[in-house]
């Protein structure tokens, strides 16, 4: 009856978004976030149905906001990937770099109870894989240095150049129910070097 039971088949996870080691010249600003959706897989252990294996497959999306910077994702002012302070000049009232990656998730799963998961405490440790879908930026409400708007445009630029087509990342999650808190961390570079 385990093989079947409600264990996490579908994670739903919003979260806030940061850049570890990031350069203090960069300015990111606001509630920078992401949204996750995965479908998973759970295969609870015969010898002992509290631990489990989840296996599974989803999106990953990722909104970082920044303020008073403008990101040459195409490579079109420099043959470089670039993040320009415009505090002094036009820019974006509203600015945030968007990405998107295609990512099968694994866990290793503890229930405190195999036969209600609904009514458990439950923990998991894992580590997902991931390959990048898009990578876009998107400015709205064009600005002078004044912060005087002179146009209510939106531009969008999109370009994976830059990036590394592939993330791993470690994961961890612990709750009650179907309630839980999650972090994940990516190991490899986000960015490519040089």
């Amino acid at each position: 009856y385990l093989a079947s039971r409600s264990n996490d088949h579908l994670l739903i996870q919003v979260a806030y978004d940061n850049w570890a080691q990031k350069p203090d010249s960069l300015q990111i600003k606001g509630l920078s976030r992401s949204f996750n959706i995965y479908f998973m897989f759970d295969f609870p252990f015969k010898t002992n149905p509290h631990f489990s294996i989840g296996v599974g497959a989803g999106i990953s999306t990722s909104n970082i906001f920044f303020e008073n910077t403008m990101i040459d994702l195409t490579g079109r002012r420099a043959d470089r990937l670039s993040f320009v302070n415009v505090k002094d000049t036009n820019h974006f009232k509203k600015y945030k770099l968007l990405t998107t990656f295609l990512e099968a998730p694994v866990e290793f799963r503890y229930v405190s109870n195999p036969a209600n998961t609904n009514k458990s405490w439950k923990a998991a440790i894992g580590a997902k894989i991931g390959t990048m879908i898009s990578a876009s930026t998107k400015g709205k409400n064009l600005q002078n240095k004044n912060g005087q708007t002179i146009n209510s445009v939106t531009q969008k630029e999109k370009s994976k150049r830059y990036f590394n087509g592939t993330r791993l990342s470690v994961t961890g999650r612990v709750g009650y129910g179907v309630f839980s808190l999650f972090t994940s961390y990516q190991i490899n570079s986000f960015i490519k070097e040089g």
